[in-house]
Formats: C-alpha cells, structure tokens, sequence
C-alpha cells in the first residue's frame, strides 16, 4: 500500500482507539476498505482540481507535466467592427464609383475645358507638326472665355432656343405634375382593371429605350433596321390629323385641324411624360393609414378637406421629389431645342461651341433648380415618428 493509504489507515485507527467502545473493530475494517478503495481516485480527481497545485507543492502529489499547456491568445483586430461594415459598403460601390469616374467625371472636365477652349479636329499630317501634335487628335486653345461671348451675342439661335425651353418647360412641369397625381388618384382606388390601367400607363416608361426609342423616333438605320419605316407610325402623336385628312375634313377649317392636332398631341405627350410620376406618386398614396380616412370621415370631412389637409400633406415630399425630376426631365428631352441645337455642333465636330452652350444651359439649370427647392422646401410637410 502507498503511504497515503497507510496514513489513512493510522488516523483510523487512532479514531478507533480514544472513541467509545461502540466503533468495533469490524467498523474499522470496513473504512480502511472504503479509503483504499477511494484512494486513486482522489489521486486522479486532485489533478482536475484547483487544490491539486497547493499539494504538489508540498510534495504530497506530483501532477507535473512535462510539457506546460501552450494558452493560445485570441488575435484581435485593430479594425472596429463599424469600420468593417464602411470598409464593406465601400467594396460593394467600387465598381460604379471607377464607372462615374471614368464615364462620367472625366468626360465632364473635358467637355468644360472645351467649352473654355478653342478645338480644331486635326487629321493632316502637316498640321500635326505645325501644332506639336504626335498623332491625329482635337486641338485645344486657351479663348479667354470667348465661347460663350460667341453663343450669346454671335449665335442669333441660342438665345432664342434658350428662351423656348425655358417657356415651355414653366408650362410642361405643372401640367406634368397636376395630370400625374389626379391619376394616381384615380389608379390608387380599387376597381376592375386596375393593374390593366396602372400598366398602361407606365408602359412609355418601359418601351421609350434604348433601340425601341430609336424605332419611335424613326432613326431605323441606326438601329440596323431598314425598310421598316411603317413601324413608326405606331407611336406617331398626329394620326388624329391623319384620320381628319382621310375623311376629307381637315378643307373644312385649316384652323380646327391644327387646333385638333396640336391637343391630341399634347394629350399623348403628356401621358408619354407622366408614367414615372404617375408610379411615385401611387407610392406615396399607399403610405397614408386606412384609419386616418376612418378618422377624417367619422369626424366628418368631406373628401375634398381629407385631400388638402391629409393627402396633400402626406405627399409634398414626394410632390416635391416629383417637381424637382420633372423639371430636370423637361430640360434634356430629346425635342428641347437647346439640346436639339448643342447635338448638331457636336456631329458637326464643333466641340468648343457645344460645350460652351451645354454648360450655360448646365448652369441655368442649376440656378432654377436651386430656386425651386428654396421656394418649395418651405412648404413640405416631413411626418416625424
């Protein structure tokens, strides 16, 4: 037996020595057979315990082990966790930011440096080595801002077109703006059809791009389409003066037909401008509660007082929102005759005077817009939780 055992067996039987005579000595054997049976088990527990440590020190157990337990120190980061999430915002945006930059900022810089410049489209090779130029290339000359002297006081169309675009577009954005939300008033009731109609009008949206626009316009040798002409006039916006001529009624008053004319296509151009408007402003329209209107009728309003003082104020954000892209919209359609005007310099290779007039239209643009959300921002309506 080890000494451990026989240490225990001692002090029992010492235990057994001074108690009264009711511990017999069949009691002692018995507990020296229970401490021999615990024995290596106290031994192997003592290794699991925090005493194990205080008995090796005094030499009564050796737990030692060869080789100590490596503590493994967790690596932590010098990145917080909030800048991981920026760190991953930023690598999700990396692709449109190098888009933009390329695409877009860059082509911006040089069109402003053109429009401050004067440019000469260089092909000869004896005006290359004239001008320093290794290759074939655009020309630029520092004008001392003469582009846009030469658009305001040289160019008679300019003014003029600047001057229609600016008229057209006072009237065009509030009669935009009015048609889209009486229909989406209109589109947000229920009744049958519903999806049929909201598509319907939000159907110019989805087919004026890319080539199909090219086939509204009529441009079919540049989408690779020839002898197709007939398709454009699926969209044509004057066929009401077509059908008026077909009947024989356009000799009756040259007048009436242009009146006639002129309405229908302002009709069709109107709907054609007003689907993106129509989709935000149903949006907006599906935010307002159904207990509200409970409310305003219980208390009784009438649906006139419920639009002005409960829709109204629901939507001005987006009314806004819709002003601001309607106005941007009015000014670079395709038909502006400032953009009209800008486009036929620029294929005429002509790039310091295009430049020059696109960026005065830029700013102009930019002063009105500025004015706009001065004005109308005081008047909106922000609901705050």
């Amino acid at each position: 037996m080890s000494e451990l055992e026989n240490e225990k067996i001692g002090e029992l039987e010492n235990v057994a020595e001074t108690t009264s005579d009711a511990v017999t000595e069949g009691a002692v054997e018995n507990a020296v057979t229970e401490a021999v049976e615990e024995a290596p088990k106290k031994k192997a527990a003592m290794h699991m315990t925090a005493s194990a440590a205080a008995l090796n020190a005094e030499g009564e157990v050796d737990i030692r082990r060869r080789k100590p337990r490596e503590v493994k120190k967790i690596k932590e980061s010098k990145i917080s966790y909030e800048r991981k999430k920026g760190l991953y915002g930023y690598g999700f945006v990396a692709l449109w930011l190098v888009g933009v930059l390329y695409m877009f900022i860059v082509p911006m810089c040089q069109s402003l440096w053109y429009a401050l410049c004067k440019t000469e489209l260089v092909n000869d090779a004896a005006r290359q080595a004239e001008l320093g130029m290794s290759g074939p290339g655009i020309y630029t000359e520092w004008n001392n801002f003469e582009n846009i002297r030469w658009a305001f006081t040289v160019n008679p169309d300019y003014p003029k077109n600047l001057a229609t675009s600016l008229g057209e577009t006072a009237y065009t954005v509030p009669l935009v703006l009015v048609f889209s939300l009486f229909v989406a008033l209109l589109l947000n009731d229920k009744f049958k059809g519903r999806t049929l109609a909201r598509a319907i009008f939000f159907l110019p949206v989805l087919i004026a791009t890319g080539p199909v626009l090219g086939v509204i316009n009529g441009d079919m040798l540049s989408q690779g389409i020839s002898d197709a002409s007939q398709f454009s006039a699926l969209f044509k916006t004057d066929f009401v003066e077509d059908f008026l001529m077909f009947m024989g009624l356009n000799n009756i008053s040259q007048q009436l037909a242009d009146t006639v004319s002129e309405v229908t296509s302002s009709m069709l151009n109107l709907i054609w401008d007003s689907g993106i408007q129509i989709l935000i402003f149903i949006s907006a329209l599906q935010t307002i509660p159904v207990s509200a209107k409970e409310a305003a009728s219980m208390e009784g309003a009438t649906g006139w007082e419920f639009f002005w003082k409960i829709t109204f104020p629901t939507i001005s954000p987006m009314i806004f929102a819709n002003l601001i892209y309607t106005t941007i919209d009015a000014f670079v359609k395709s038909d502006n005759p400032v953009m009209q005007q800008v486009m036929t310099y620029i294929k005429q290779w002509e790039y310091d005077h295009a430049s020059a007039m696109a960026w005065i239209y830029f700013a102009i643009i930019g002063v009105i817009l500025a004015i706009i959300s001065a004005i109308v921002s005081r008047f909106i309506f922000y609901q705050v939780d």
